[in-house]
């Protein structure tokens, strides 16, 4: 069966706002430097309006899954996301910058309630990101913003594990999964961050067991899902479970399982760690935009850490350069 999409992904939208500013700025509107600290509506509007007073801002469309859906669409996938904005000036910021990349986006936009999410991430000369997040209408997301259509045209349905914090939000995802499995699609789950496992675990693997065909995950992930210490163990819980596992080790580069076939890729090479920002969400992109395109578990995994590479050789969290590019001169497209 042909799909329309490659991948349709359901996360936190965020307006991602970098900002080069000076320590300056970050003592006159009390930022904690090299921190990232969770804001009001209030505070967030203020920050944004003296970044635009400033001249010193650029926005995008942000969020971790937004992030992944952004590196399928370099590498040249086809996706649809659904996550939810306001209908306000960040909202458009929002669907324009995914629109643009070629991405499929149409969720509802809210009218009442929050602002749309942001992310002010200021860079100051010694390299330090310092990040205030507003995350606003993003947890405002309902299963009426999951279109059937959508969801069940898509080869692989990728929810983000941030979305299990509302509830909402999460029944929104349990929709998706039901259309997808209807459709005979397959799906994949991050698990966001350990916090986030911690918060969520015994639903996690609940979901693990029952519903996920591929998880994502990097090692301190792995190991607060299954609450062993050792990397050994993990990869025995994997190969037991009988999905795709799809696990990041930063310099080590990664491993991909599928039952009892085990598959260990080194990292690409970098020339200069710049940010490590969106690592994971690169690899991702990486290694769906293999799964969707008949590549080997092994090239899933090339593709994952050259997506990763490229993202940590400069700041931000997105492509600077074009993955599909950067494919085909190593072969892997």
């Amino acid at each position: 069966m042909s799909h329309k999409y490659h991948v349709a992904g359901l996360g936190n939208a965020i307006v991602d706002i970098f900002a080069s500013v000076d320590d300056a700025f970050l003592l006159e509107h009390k930022i904690a430097k090299g921190a990232m600290t969770l804001t009001d509506e209030f505070r967030a509007f203020e920050l944004n309006k003296a970044l635009e007073q400033a001249g010193k801002s650029h926005e995008a469309a942000g969020g971790s899954l937004a992030n992944s859906m952004a590196g399928l669409a370099s590498l040249g996938a086809k996706g649809v996301y659904v996550g939810k904005v306001h209908a306000d000036r960040l909202g458009a910021v929002f669907s324009s910058s995914m629109k643009a990349l070629g991405i499929d986006y149409s969720t509802p936009l809210g009218n009442k309630g929050a602002a749309t999410a942001s992310s002010l991430i200021a860079v100051t000369p010694d390299g330090q990101r310092s990040m205030n997040t507003y995350l606003g209408a993003c947890r405002e997301l309902t299963p009426e913003d999951v279109f059937p259509h959508e969801i069940a045209a898509a080869e692989i349905t990728y929810i983000e594990g941030y979305l299990w914090d509302e509830p909402a939000a999460k029944d929104a995802s349990r929709k998706a999964m039901k259309i997808a499995h209807e459709a005979g699609s397959k799906i994949a789950l991050t698990l966001s961050d350990s916090f986030c496992v911690g918060r969520f675990r015994d639903e996690f693997l609940d979901l693990f067991h029952n519903e996920v065909d591929i998880l994502f995950a990097n090692e301190d992930e792995a190991h607060a899902l299954f609450q062993v210490n050792s990397f050994d163990q993990v990869v025995e819980k994997m190969k037991a479970w009988g999905g795709i596992a799809a696990l990041t080790r930063s310099e080590k580069g990664c491993v991909i399982i599928h039952g009892s076939s085990v598959h260990e890729v080194p990292a690409s090479p970098v020339a200069k760690l710049v940010d490590t920002t969106g690592a994971g969400d690169q690899f991702a992109a990486g290694v769906l935009y293999g799964l969707t395109h008949g590549k080997s578990l092994t090239d899933c995994g090339k593709l994952g850490c050259l997506a990763a590479a490229e993202v940590i050789s400069h700041y931000g969290a997105r492509p600077e350069v074009s993955l599909r590019e950067l494919a085909m001169k190593t072969g892997l497209i």
